[in-house]
């Protein structure tokens, strides 16, 4: 591990994600960098101290795509356990939102993103569970 390069937290990091729908499809979006590098996911990231759930959604789907959101409701969650050495552990609790507006502008956590059909498509290196999430997602935004 280089020198400037951080330890990975000894306890679980609370996380948020969106599963943002727009004339019927879902956001993904490309992580540039670990943990999660290369593969598709939701939209979100660690929740701050002092921060709601709510707040950190809102902030960390601003901050990734520069959208404005509307937030359904809880849709599920997720738990990552560290496989290995120098992975994190996060509980990342995962919400149904509906665009409101703006384009995606991504930040330099992301590379890419695709507004797809909630099937996911194949092709993809998605993250583990995220079809499971998109569905509960979108049975409760009713899309």
């Amino acid at each position: 591990m280089p020198v400037d390069s951080p330890a990975p937290p000894q306890r679980p990091q609370l996380a948020v994600s969106a599963t943002i729908f727009r004339d019927g499809k879902v956001l993904l979006v490309r992580r540039a960098r670990s943990p999660g590098k290369g593969f598709h996911s939701l939209p979100g990231g660690r929740v701050e101290f002092g921060e709601s759930l709510i707040q950190a959604l809102h902030r960390e789907v601003g901050e990734e795509t520069g959208l404005t959101i509307e937030i359904v409701g809880l849709a599920g969650w997720r738990e990552v356990v560290p496989t290995k050495a120098g992975q994190g552990h996060y509980v990342i609790m995962s919400f149904a939102a509906r665009w409101i507006a703006g384009e995606p502008v991504l930040n330099d956590e992301l590379d890419a993103f695709c507004w797809v059909a909630p099937e996911l498509p194949d092709g993809l290196l998605l993250t583990e569970g995220l079809q499971t999430i998109v569905d509960s997602a979108r049975r409760l935004a009713g899309v």
